[in-house]
C-alpha cells in the first residue's frame, strides 16, 4: 500500500513547495520587478544587490519548476535551501521565530522542505527517476 502512495505523496510535496518558490520568483520578476527587487535587496544590506536580485529571481523560478518536475532535485533543493537561509539571515532572523511577527518559521519550513524533497529521490513520477531508468533493460 505504501509503495503506491509514496510516489503520489512525493509528487504532492514537490508540486506544493515548488509552486511556492515559483510564485515568489514570479513576484520578484513581475510585481516588484527586478529594479524593485534590487532596491529592496540593497535596502536590507544584501551584498551585490544588482547581481543577487536577478540570481535569486531565476533561482526561485527555475528551482520551483525543477521541484515540480522532479528534475535535478539535489541541486535545486540545496540551492533553494541556501536561498532561504539567506532570507533568514538578511530579512527574517531578527524578527524572532513566528511568522506573525515577520519571523523565520515559514522560511525555515521552506528550507527544510527543499532539502527533504531534494534528497528524496523524487519518486517514480519525477523526471530524475525517469532519467535514471532510461536505458535500463526491463525498467
Amino acid at each position: 500500500m505504501l509503495t503506491r502512495i509514496r510516489p503520489v505523496a512525493l509528487l504532492i510535496g514537490r508540486v506544493g513547495i515548488g509552486v511556492i518558490f515559483l510564485v515568489h520568483g514570479w513576484q520578484k520578476l513581475t510585481t516588484m520587478g527586478l529594479s524593485g527587487t534590487t532596491a529592496f535587496f540593497e535596502q536590507i544590506g544584501i551584498p551585490l544587490p544588482g547581481l543577487a536580485a536577478p540570481a535569486v529571481t531565476v533561482l526561485e523560478l527555475a528551482g520551483g519548476a525543477a521541484l515540480i518536475l522532479g528534475a535535478a532535485l539535489p541541486v535545486a533543493g540545496t540551492l533553494l535551501a541556501l536561498d532561504m537561509l539567506g532570507a533568514i539571515a538578511f530579512v527574517h532572523g531578527g524578527n524572532g521565530f513566528t511568522v506573525d511577527k515577520g519571523g523565520y518559521e515559514f522560511v525555515l519550513a521552506l528550507a527544510v522542505a527543499a532539502v527533504a524533497i531534494g534528497f528524496s529521490g523524487g519518486g517514480t513520477l519525477a523526471l530524475d527517476t525517469l532519467w535514471q531508468r532510461r536505458g535500463r533493460p526491463g525498467a
